[in-house]
């Protein structure tokens, strides 16, 4: 039984669950859902309905799961405990310091009305918490680190953006390669945040515009790059288009840690992501957990869930049998 999808939003994020449903036998696109007019939205995936977002309530007995692909500023926390009440529903909440409230109000809804809600589906929060997870459960004794990057930040580019004299730009956040090699060696370091990573932007002034007090801006912005060393380069529209128009990111996530009865024997587990494409990786993970949504459903589950509360193989489209076979 294929699993029927609705998509909320189509931007970056909808338009990738659009493209991994294609790849996943399993899963059909049932229809898009969008603020703007529908007239207007062009979608990949030929006779497949696009709607007013004002319409959703017609696709409640048409679609399994909906996948809300909104930002996590003001969309989810309103759409994902409203939109639980009548669907089963997946999204990629990022705040991570306001996940445990969004979970609560989630939890609430999702309950009441008997669906299941998957909450801060992605790849971090997402797969880098699972490998935190999975790596403090076998090294208790050790210590977590995380690096993002080299990519592309698109709420740090997008604050660029919003300073007074600048046209356009990008930020990559960079890893310290001397602060990486430390943590792979297993030496524990104690890392400050600007030991960790470092911020380098791309920027187009508007014409006219002061490029000292543009840098200054940027570099002391608090919240963004003030805690960070931080390098701007300022280069044309046309450079900025062709090197940097597309939206790469990925990083580690490292455990160090020590066995031993004198704790002795020094380990280190790595998981390593590097993607092409930020928000496409993102939607592959979102389509993954509605297909665990789904099997959850239909056991007569419900309320929130996260990536830790969903068994590894209910996001896999291979049965047991297969997985046992193939994988383990």
């Amino acid at each position: 039984m294929n699993t029927r999808i609705g998509i909320l939003g189509y931007g970056n994020l909808g338009r990738g669950v659009e493209c991994a449903i294609r790849q996943n036998a399993d899963m059909e696109l049932s229809a898009v859902f969008t603020r703007r007019d529908p007239e207007n939205v062009s979608i990949l995936t030929e006779g497949v309905a696009v709607c007013p977002l004002a319409k959703v309530m017609e696709w409640k007995d048409k679609i399994d799961v909906i996948i809300l692909c909104g930002g996590s500023a003001t969309d989810l926390p309103q759409q994902t405990p409203e939109y639980a009440k009548y669907f089963h529903v997946v999204d990629s909440f990022d705040t991570h310091a306001r996940i445990p409230e969004h979970f609560a109000n989630v939890d609430l809804t999702a309950k009441e009305s008997g669906h299941i809600a998957i909450i801060s589906a992605g790849w971090d929060p997402g797969m880098f918490s699972l490998n935190r997870l999975y790596a403090g459960a076998i090294l208790p004794e050790g210590r977590d680190y995380t690096f993002w990057g080299r990519g592309v930040s698109q709420g740090h580019s997008d604050a660029i953006r919003r300073v007074e004299g600048v046209k356009n730009a990008k930020q990559y956040t960079v890893p310290v390669k001397e602060a990486l090699d430390a943590v792979r060696a297993g030496e524990n370091p104690e890392l400050t945040t600007r030991q960790k990573h470092t911020r380098e932007c791309f920027v187009v002034l508007k014409e006219g515009a002061d490029a000292a007090k543009v840098e200054e801006e940027i570099k002391t912005m608090p919240n963004y790059f003030a805690d960070y060393d931080t390098t701007v380069h300022f280069i044309s529209e046309e450079e900025l288009l062709k090197n940097h128009s597309g939206i790469p990111h990925g990083g580690f996530v490292i455990r160090s840690g020590v066995t031993g009865w004198e704790k002795e024997n020094r380990h280190v587990i790595e998981y390593q992501l590097k993607l092409d494409s930020n928000p496409e990786f993102t939607s592959s993970v979102l389509v993954a957990c509605a297909r665990a949504a789904h099997r959850l459903a239909r056991e007569g589950g419900a309320g929130a869930k996260t990536l830790f509360d969903l068994p590894p193989a209910y996001l896999s489209a291979m049965s047991g049998e297969e997985l046992r076979a193939k994988l383990l």
